[in-house]
């Protein structure tokens, strides 16, 4: 159901889909990270409803996954920057980006491959554990409570 907040449930992935979990959120921070940070420059990407588009940025920036910052003095003119926190998203969207390559591009494949700038070679979202390195499967993972569940 639309409109009910998840942040109160004891769940990272439920807060998070507080701040991110609406389409067209993904699909601005995907913009975003493709360098766009003015206003019409996002409306003019997506199909979507400029009112949509102004209720979206605003929680982003509320959320402090974005910024709003003012690029011109009159008439007053603001442009959107990703924030650490913002950025700190990006490994998201490209394994959102990957599992539809996978699974959902069709006959035609994928729309574009992302290249590492410095060698040219494809990237990839992958767990890794912190301590040795080695890329984890759910099977190979476990659930470590740090606090009581509410």
């Amino acid at each position: 159901m639309r409109g009910v907040s998840l942040s109160s449930l004891h769940c990272s992935i439920a807060r998070t889909l507080d701040v991110v979990g609406e389409r067209w959120t993904l699909l601005i921070l995907r913009d975003a990270f493709n360098g766009k940070r003015r206003f019409e420059d996002f409306a003019a990407s997506l199909p979507i409803a400029s009112n949509v588009l102004t209720v979206r940025l605003q929680s982003l920036v509320r959320n402090g996954v974005l910024s709003r910052e003012r690029y011109h003095e009159r008439p007053a003119r603001y442009e959107y920057r990703l924030t650490e926190k913002g950025r700190r998203l990006y490994p998201v969207l490209i394994a959102l980006l990957q599992w539809g390559d996978t699974f959902l591009a069709g006959d035609d494949g994928p729309p574009l491959e992302l290249v590492h700038r410095a060698c040219e070679h494809p990237i990839a979202a992958e767990v890794v554990c912190r301590g040795c390195a080695q890329t984890l499967t759910p099977h190979d993972v476990r659930r470590k409570h740090l606090s009581p569940e509410v």
